[in-house]
């Protein structure tokens, strides 16, 4: 870090109640690059003088700009936090004003929300409920739909220079605070999985799926708003780093939720997040991308050892900065393709074992769950939660349902990536059609039919609120008429007690033959 100039006059001045009209203390916030002043209903944000490999404050007139940006940027996703870029002015006097005067230095002005609030709060409070994380999976997907694309992509290339400038940050970093050969093993790894990825990130860029994004998509950067979460503080100073393959742009929250040990939530995400885009041969970019995201944040927060105030402060940062260069090496390993069916009658718990199954299989976030009510729903062109009457339950759309699934695991498949196909599976000729995708494929498949009696399924169903799938009592009954047939190597499981005990029960059934985390 270099920096240029002092800034202590202007600091000291937004430092004070008076500067803003309050009668309350400011709190202030540093990060490396930024002081964030917190004055009544009001945020201030202040670009610090500095230059790092990765960005450039060190003029006011280039602050100016990239307050410019950052104002226009973010309200794309966060319009109502946004208020205005203001001047910091030098009067005839001396002093120093807000909006007046020549001015010295610049601010972004914004709406100031609660700290708890922040998705980063909810995750360490355990209050990331599964309504929230699809709506935020939504959210994500429909600001990427509506992303700038990029036609002069260079797509390879960008994700070369990202790599390259991991490992510029992180080698100029004072005192080599992350070792040397953890350092190599990682820029080594990498390069050799770019290599192998070259051509489907060539074609993912001509595809248009090389957008400008977010670019710092964690979870400090999302809070709570009017009920809803919003994506706030995208990456604003270099428009180069904020156009990225949309996966890359996801892959931050991912990481950031499997790094707190939060692997239920980020597979939820994920999987939210593709079906709601129809993701499958991107998904092998997916290890990388998780990777690059974590080797960011070990080089960032081992530069804001700098920042902290005593010892033990600097020294948790780091702590933090080799754990995240730990993670960035282990995310390398490619999981291994497999196919596993979760089948059982509506009511049966399919949905929720498959889905607690998920991210304890391969590596982050998990496999990639297909479940035929959500695809009903893709189909039939509406939202995952609406209704569909009882005339979209046809033999032909059951059909066209099962085939979309079976070629979206292909595709799946096919990237390298595990699938868990979620359906009721209770027709001989279905189960026998996923058995032979596996085959075709060539990867191991294992099969599990889910049997609670009509009871418990009726009860099931009847309770069931904000799910993708329809069936209701008459549908239970209807599928207890039909034989299901001779399930052959299907793993019957238990599935009469609650979701902890069937997950025990599955895992007890799939026995070695599918690893679980």
């Amino acid at each position: 870090m270099t920096t240029f100039g002092s800034q202590s006059d202007v600091i000291a001045f937004l430092s004070e109640p008076s500067a803003y009209g309050v009668s309350d203390l400011v709190k202030r916030i540093d990060t490396h690059a930024a002081i964030i002043f917190l004055a009544g209903d009001r945020a201030y944000k202040l670009k610090r003088a500095v230059r790092y490999p990765y960005l450039d404050f060190s003029s006011a007139e280039k602050r100016r700009l990239v307050c410019k940006a950052e104002l226009a940027l973010n309200r794309r996703t966060a319009p109502d936090l946004y208020l205005e870029v203001c001047s910091i002015g030098r009067l005839d006097d001396g002093s120093l004003a807000l909006g007046q005067g020549s001015p010295v230095d610049w601010l972004i002005v914004m709406r100031r929300f609660a700290a708890k609030d922040l998705l980063d709060a909810m995750a360490r409070e355990g209050r990331l409920e599964p309504k929230l994380l699809r709506e935020l999976a939504d959210g994500i997907s429909r600001f990427h739909e509506l992303a700038e694309i990029e036609t002069h992509h260079d797509a390879v290339g960008r994700v070369r220079s990202v790599i390259e400038g991991n490992r510029v940050s992180m080698a100029k970093l004072p005192g080599m605070p992350l070792a040397a050969c953890d350092r190599a093993r990682l820029f080594t790894s990498s390069l050799v999985l770019l290599d192998q990825l070259t051509p489907l990130l060539a074609r993912r860029g001509e595809a248009g799926l090389v957008r400008h994004c977010h670019g710092d998509l964690h979870l400090g950067n999302i809070c709570m708003w009017q009920g809803k979460p919003v994506l706030f503080d995208c990456l604003e100073f270099d428009a180069g780093l904020a156009t990225s393959d949309l996966l890359y742009d996801l892959a931050f929250l991912l990481m950031d939720l499997w790094q707190r040990g939060l692997r239920d939530e980020a597979s939820l995400v994920f999987n939210r997040y593709c079906d709601r885009r129809a993701e499958t041969d991107g998904l092998a970019a997916m290890p990388l991308f998780l990777s690059m995201r974590a080797a960011v944040r070990a080089h960032v927060e081992a530069r804001g050892s700098d920042l902290q105030p005593d010892v033990k402060g600097r020294k948790d940062k780091l702590v933090t900065a080799r754990r995240y260069l730990a993670s960035a090496v282990g995310f390398l390993d490619r999981p291994e393709p497999r196919l596993l069916a979760v089948g059982g009658l509506s009511g049966s718990g399919k949905s929720t074992l498959a889905a607690r199954l998920a991210p304890r299989i391969g590596t982050a976030p998990g496999v990639r769950l297909l479940r035929t009510d959500m695809l009903r729903k893709r189909l039939a062109g509406v939202d995952p939660e609406a209704h569909l009457p009882e005339s979209a339950y046809t033999r032909e759309t059951h059909d066209a349902v099962y085939a979309a699934l079976l070629e979206e695991a292909r595709k799946t498949l096919d990237a390298g990536w595990p699938v868990i196909v979620d359906a009721v599976f209770d027709f001989p000729a279905t189960r026998a059609q996923v058995e032979a995708l596996a085959r075709a494929v060539a990867v191991p498949f294992s099969g599990l039919w889910l049997d609670a009696p009509r009871d418990l399924l009726h009860a099931r169903v009847g309770t069931r609120r904000g799910d993708a799938s329809d069936a209701g009592p008459a549908v239970v009954d209807k599928q207890l008429e039909r034989d299901v047939g001779f399930l052959g190597d299907w793993q019957c499981v238990d599935a009469r007690g609650d979701a902890q005990q069937t997950l025990e029960h599955a895992i007890a059934a799939l026995g070695s033959e599918c690893p679980i985390g």
